[in-house]
């Protein structure tokens, strides 16, 4: 076997493989007295059928298949023995299939496309600023945690008499004396109506201060012009619903008005687990605890993001495009050339991203341990079962889910790469100043905008 590399230009090289009969007959013919020894074919005892037909019937697959998996293996061994990052994979040329015959021939030679990684610097210094804002905490913010709170813990309660924001539940009936017969009416005795969803001012005003029992005709589309709120009041299709007009009447059997917890002990015991929390100054004292942390990850994520850019923005480096662009036609079948013109720039800013935090890793030996690639598992599996209001799992049941995660190869790379862009990021922030300026919620979201 013989491999050999031609560089076209400083990001685009053709390797070539040349093997001969040696290289894989030995392989082949292991294969093919293994099919004999497990042979049952007709006419011959099991395991007896003659060498020459089981070469006759399997040897040009087997043949075929083996020389692909030596290329294959060939390839991988030489690009890593001569230190040669590529992008993507390397592209056989099609050619090739065509002109080597598998049946007939012995020696064969294999031309591959190569896109290659660019050799760049990462240009930053402590000459380079970036700005890590500091969010101030005001009373808005702090109320608005509060009420996050005693909503989140509230419930509903009986009214006698209704308001804008109240929930009503009742009967409610076509209300047109005259009914045209080729026009469909529709009732629900058990129908539920949340005032605050009603479009119109004026018939939105019917629907306060009325008591259980109580009643009003309203115009059925002017009040809900949205035919799904129409569906879910009637319980009926949307389709239905686009038919349901003219005036129904609503009658009152229960109002419900949701009523926010109390700021007290129970509250705190809800929230925090019973007589961690015991007074409003320790409530408070929390609360600020809890939006500090909230803040700074919002300012942490910004200065990353702003890190990032400035570390782009501080390193070109070229790719080669046509090779890409031709590899990732390959690799996605169903793709047009028109979307991967589409999609292109951001594949490519993606790419530049990748190469240069892996860069930084290399020339700083940044490692990624398996004992931090589980801790990481863990953390997303405990923040997802959060997500759904789960937080009463143990460690033990966490720690479980983390291992199903990381036993999925896509996912387990999903979380070593974030691990390795924190780490990276790291160490750009050690590379360059980073000044503290202190803004408001308002200023700080300005800076998104």
């Amino acid at each position: 076997m013989n491999i050999t590399k031609e560089n076209v230009d400083k990001l685009n090289a053709i390797l070539k493989v040349e093997l001969n009969k040696a290289d894989y007959e030995e392989n082949v013919e292991k294969i093919l007295k293994d099919y004999r020894r497990k042979s049952n074919l007709k006419g011959f005892r099991p395991g007896m059928a003659p060498i020459g037909l089981i070469r006759k019937m399997f040897g040009n697959a087997v043949k075929l298949d083996e020389i692909n998996k030596l290329v294959s293996e060939s390839i991988t061994n030489y690009l890593q023995s001569e230190n040669i990052r590529i992008l993507g994979d390397p592209l056989p040329y099609e050619k090739d299939m065509e002109n080597n015959n598998f049946e007939t021939a012995e020696d064969f030679t294999f031309t591959f496309e190569l896109g290659l990684e660019p050799e760049f610097n990462i240009e930053i210094s402590k000459d380079d600023r970036v700005t890590f804002y500091e969010i101030t905490i005001d009373e808005k913010l702090r109320n608005n945690y509060i009420d996050n709170y005693t909503r989140q813990y509230g419930k509903f309660v009986s009214a006698d008499k209704s308001e804008e924001n109240d929930i009503l539940k009742g009967s409610i009936v076509s209300a047109d004396e005259q009914v045209e017969t080729d026009r469909v009416v529709f009732s629900n005795d058990e129908a539920t109506l949340s005032v605050a969803l009603i479009k119109d001012e004026d018939i939105k005003k019917l629907f306060t201060g009325l008591a259980p029992g109580d009643s009003v005709n309203f115009d059925l589309k002017k009040a809900f012009p949205n035919d799904n709120e129409i569906a879910g009041l009637l319980k009926i299709t949307k389709e239905q619903a686009e038919k349901a007009d003219g005036i129904y009447k609503f009658t009152v059997s229960e109002i419900s008005r949701f009523q926010p917890a109390k700021i007290d002990k129970e509250l705190f015991d809800k929230i925090y687990g019973e007589n961690v929390v015991t007074t409003e100054e320790e409530f408070y004292k929390k609360i600020d605890e809890e939006i500090t942390v909230s803040l700074n990850n919002e300012s942490n994520y910004k200065l990353k993001l702003d890190l990032k850019n400035l570390v782009m923005e501080k390193t070109p480096l070229d790719l080669p495009e046509e090779f890409l662009k031709k590899w990732l036609l390959k690799i996605n079948e169903k793709t047009t050339v028109e979307e991967i013109e589409k999609e292109f720039d951001s594949f490519r800013n993606e790419l530049k991203w990748k190469l240069i935090r892996n860069k930084i890793a290399r020339d700083n030996d940044i490692k990624i341990t398996t004992d931090e690639v589980i801790k990481e598992a863990e953390n997303v599996a405990r923040h997802q079962f959060y997500q759904y209001g789960i937080f009463y799992l143990t460690d033990e049941q966490i720690a479980k889910y983390a291992n199903e995660m990381i036993n999925n190869e896509e996912e387990a790379q999903r979380i070593a790469d974030k691990i390795l862009e924190e780490k990276a990021l790291e160490k750009f922030k050690e590379m360059v100043t980073v000044e503290n300026k202190k803004v408001t919620v308002d200023e700080f979201n300005k800076l998104f905008e």
